[in-house]
């Protein structure tokens, strides 16, 4: 297992907060991170590799004038940038962020957030204006349990001298890294309710040296794959408390596993059955970047299962593909679809669109008979570092064909 993406971007940002040296380790090497790092050296941050996955970043000589529009707009969680940027200067102009094609996208929340924390926001063509003048302090209602809005709360409030308290908020166990983080930094924050998070900042800031969770969405993934290509094997690193429905709802479309102290054991040999409903839900819940891959997996159990995304209207598109490998899939509405299986899936040259749903597609073309080509990899790129050498270990039969 490799540290966590989600984890990864939001972590990396917190280190623009404060003009000490920060070392951040057990750094994935995707392309989200990489192109994050640009983005915060083009700013004038000084980064050091210190190792394969360890690097330290001082913001010492920040230009916020200086963000870098076409990286900006190559992932979603540049949004990250705002929270920092804004406790620091006051004020930045945030081009639109960009990330997968999964729908509609718009940073209406962060917007809604950021008012209420005593910002102005505006848009000037089609980038987004932030300035605060004199911070309010007091309960944030978040609209929607949405991780980046939290995490950026969390960033913009570690700077501010009063203590906040958001509700509503997202507690997904990379949100809890970053709460990690900014503790070590030297901000007060607890969690005192039911999704609610109180924080009170500094006016500066220490550095942190702190180690990356390991990645629950990519440990899912491979936990997945077991039962797509009914495998068994060992996925190091995987932490159960942090999948726990993820595990539920996998033994109830008939796989086994032994949690062990340095992973979880994945039995997929035995014969699948469907599971009613799949419903992506915020944490604890089954996470919207592992519905794809549940997708896959009921293609393979007999019966049949309903796949309901409600937050992004365009996450179920990798189904469209499926279908082209002969999977059954019945479209209900952009939300939802209901599969039968199991069938047999067969190869096809495929495109994908978006990370998730790439990673998923990479699972039916192994379960699927013949040999499947997948264009546009740096989608899957973004999220799981060189993807096609480990499933090699795994005995996969997969390569990467450079262009």
């Amino acid at each position: 297992m490799r540290g966590g993406k989600n984890a990864a971007t939001p972590i990396l940002a917190a280190a623009l907060l404060t003009d000490k040296p920060c070392i951040i380790k057990n750094l994935p090497l995707i392309e989200d991170v990489f192109r994050m790092i640009e983005i915060l050296q083009k700013l004038g941050a000084k980064v050091d590799w210190l190792g394969k996955r360890e690097i330290k970043i001082q913001a010492k000589n920040i230009q916020p004038d200086n963000l870098d529009e076409k990286l900006i707009c190559q992932l979603r969680s540049s949004v990250l940038l705002v929270g920092p940027l804004l406790a620091r200067f006051k004020r930045i102009c945030l081009p639109p962020p960009g990330g997968c094609l999964i729908g509609s996208r718009p940073i209406d929340v962060h917007l809604e957030v950021f008012e209420e924390l005593g910002a102005e926001t505006k848009k000037e063509n089609s980038s987004f204006i932030f300035e605060l003048k004199k911070p309010k302090a007091g309960e944030i209602v978040l609209p929607e349990f949405s991780v980046t809005a939290t995490e950026n709360l969390l960033l913009v409030a570690s700077l501010i001298s009063q203590k906040i308290i958001i509700k509503i908020a997202a507690l997904e166990p990379h949100v809890q890294d970053l709460i990690a983080v900014l503790q070590k930094m030297g901000a007060e924050i607890k969690i005192t309710g039911l999704h609610q998070i109180e924080i009170k900042g500094k006016k500066e800031l220490d550095g942190f040296e702190h180690s990356l969770i390991y990645d629950p969405v990519e440990a899912g993934t491979y936990l997945i794959l077991a039962g797509v290509c009914k495998s068994k094997f060992k996925v190091k690193k995987a932490e159960a408390s942090n999948l726990e429905l993820v595990l539920r709802k996998l033994r109830d479309f008939g796989m086994k596993f032994e949690i062990e102290k340095d992973g979880i054991i994945a039995d997929g040999q035995g014969e699948l059955k469907a599971v009613s409903k799949i419903q992506t839900m915020p944490y604890p819940g089954i996470p919207t970047d592992l519905q794809c891959n549940f997708g896959v997996l009921a293609t393979q159990a007999q019966g049949k299962t309903l796949i309901h995304d409600p937050l992004f209207d365009g996450r179920l598109k990798y189904l469209e593909e499926l279908n082209q490998m002969g999977a059954k899939v019945d479209f209900c509405d952009p939300h939802r679809a209901l599969i039968s299986g199991p069938t047999e899936l067969s190869a096809k040259d495929i495109k994908t669109y978006d990370l998730r749903g790439g990673a998923a597609l990479i699972l039916a073309a192994l379960a699927a008979s013949g040999e499947s080509t997948i264009d546009n990899v740096y989608q899957i790129d973004r999220g799981y570092e060189r993807i096609e050498e480990r499933l090699q270990k795994l005995g996969a039969k997969i390569e990467r064909i450079e262009k």
